[in-house]
């Protein structure tokens, strides 16, 4: 198949889960990487070397540990911001997770500042959003008394974007939206949309949860009026640990905006009148940080760049358009989302007539075949499909053609199962 990995085998050589053996003896047939990737040998010996070797709390212990930790901290910071093409090593902040990313920039523009919101702002979202990606806007929208918007959905899964003269005006001061869909898998125009929302002077927030595991991402080759001003993405979907994720953000607009929490290591002086603030990124790093999980993501960063996005999203592409074939076989089932895999991610929800997604789910486990059911964290979505919740399938670069076999088989034992034909 054109577009796979030439050295899959290899590839799945280096995650170890992949060769476990459920019960009765079936091999796993892992397709739920958007909810969290498995993670390769290297990132799992690199936080155990670290917790083995090196612990220690950085940038406060004066002696040979606290050096070494320091040191592995700030060099996966140089190996995150070259996975992302930042601009500026210092233009990335860690964080716990995307939620958090999202949470901190929806936060901050609420308080007195350069970008502070107001009565008679307009904030524009999407109707594909994950929530972390919409309830953030909500409550800054409810706090400062801006008004909400969003983009809608076309009947086949892309962003209507027909009314993007209307919804992004003078009054509009943030557009964020995902650059990946979770739920429907659509890959959104991210240079058009910035383009017209940075002519209006509004600032752009893109969720890069799931752009970043498959995509190439080089913010410093984007032309400015085409990169985003904020981008944020979490750790466990791109081979690394839980607990960690990213906030890039432009150095001007990090530098307008006021700390998100306060405590050690985001300071510069502490008077009991006033304190002063560290420069960034450590302005927006307040307290001990997740430290092994910081150094793990730099590991799967780095594995992924040895690997190579382009590489990687072209296997994603081959498998993808695969899955969509496959999928077309199964009498009753409808995809939901682009059926074109190149305008597409790996995750790929459907709906099977008849079946419940839970039912649908259990039985596939009971054949080995790990997939998500429910609403994925994207009611608003499914609601526009008018459906409550769904299957996701999802692949990566690990994922193989006979595994994607194994999904259909397994669907159409379902159908069997519950005598639907």
């Amino acid at each position: 198949m054109d577009g796979l990995l030439p050295e899959l085998e290899v590839i799945r050589a280096d995650f170890p889960i992949l060769e476990r053996t459920l019960a009765g003896g079936l091999p796993l047939v892992y397709l739920d990487s958007a909810n969290t990737s498995q993670k390769p040998q290297v990132v799992i010996d690199t936080m155990v070397d670290h917790l083995e070797h090196h612990n220690a709390n950085i940038a406060r212990a004066m002696h040979q540990l606290g050096a070494e930790s320091t040191e592995a901290f700030e060099v996966a910071r140089d190996k995150v911001a070259a996975f992302i093409g930042a601009p500026e090593r210092d233009e990335v902040i860690f964080t716990k997770n995307a939620s958090e990313a999202l949470n901190l920039v929806a936060n901050t523009l609420a308080w007195p500042g350069v970008h502070q919101l107001g009565p008679g702002d307009e904030i524009v979202i999407t109707e594909m959003e994950h929530h972390s990606n919409i309830v953030p806007w909500q409550l800054l929208a409810e706090r400062t008394g801006a008004t909400l918007r969003w983009f809608g959905i076309a009947d086949d899964g892309r962003l209507d974007l027909s009314d993007i003269d209307e919804l992004i005006n003078e009054r509009t001061k943030v557009v964020a939206f995902t650059w990946v869909s979770n739920m429907l898998g659509t890959i959104n125009p991210v240079a058009e949309v910035t383009c017209k929302a940075h002519a209006v002077g509004a600032l752009v927030v893109v969720d890069g949860s799931q752009a970043a595991p498959q995509l190439p991402i080089d913010l410093a080759s984007m032309p400015t009026e085409e990169r985003p001003d904020l981008l944020a993405f979490t750790g466990h979907k791109v081979v690394g640990p839980t607990g960690i994720g990213v906030l890039w953000g432009a150095r001007a607009v990090l530098e307008a905006l006021p700390p998100f929490l306060g405590g050690g290591e985001m300071i510069a002086t502490v008077r009991m009148d006033k304190s002063t603030y560290a420069g960034i990124p450590h302005k927006f790093e307040a307290g001990t940080p997740p430290i092994i999980e910081a150094i793990g993501l730099g590991a799967a960063v780095e594995y992924l760049g040895h690997v190579g996005l382009d590489a990687i999203h072209a296997h994603e592409q081959a498998i993808t358009g695969y899955a969509l074939e496959g999928l077309a076989t199964v009498p009753g089932l409808t995809v939901l989302g682009p059926l074109d895999a190149a305008s597409r991610g790996g995750a790929i929800s459907f709906e099977l007539e008849g079946v419940h997604p839970h039912d649908i789910a259990q039985v596939l486990d009971s054949r080995g075949v790990a997939v998500r059911a429910g609403h994925h964290c994207a009611k608003p979505a499914h609601a526009r499909f008018g459906v409550q919740s769904s299957t996701r399938m999802s692949s990566y670069l690990y994922t193989t053609p006979a595994e994607i076999d194994a999904l259909v088989e397994a669907l159409e034992y379902t159908r069997h199962y519950f005598k639907l034909g």
